[in-house]
């Protein structure tokens, strides 16, 4: 098994295991959205979804949709890219909020 490892590596380009590691990346931050909000939660000891976690799915979905497209997968493509304006949507909703916060005219979130 290590051997066949070693020779799928091999046979693979510079730019190619760059993507890789990019898509790999790209899977670490939306794994980290989900430590992210595990954590918050048990310390608020309820269900919380921290800014950080639109964040971090908002970055792994905008590689994982690189990595998509340079594979050039277009379920992959359709299924990130769907899900990118969502993930930008919630984050417009985490700065507007902030700015009515700063501006006096929104109580606080708990998050």
């Amino acid at each position: 098994m290590l051997e066949r490892a070693a020779a799928w590596f091999q046979e693979q380009s510079t730019t190619d295991l760059i993507w890789v590691g990019i898509g790999f990346f790209a899977q670490l931050m939306f794994t980290m959205r989900f430590v992210v909000q595990w954590i918050a939660s048990e310390k608020a000891r309820r269900s919380v979804v921290p800014e950080l976690f639109w964040y971090f799915l908002l970055g792994g979905g905008v590689m994982l949709f690189a990595y998509a497209f340079y594979r050039f997968d277009p379920v992959f493509m359709l299924g990130q890219g769907m899900g990118l304006v969502i993930y930008a949507r919630n984050v417009y909703f985490v700065w507007t909020h902030k700015k009515s916060v700063a501006a006096g005219d929104a109580v606080p979130s708990k998050s």
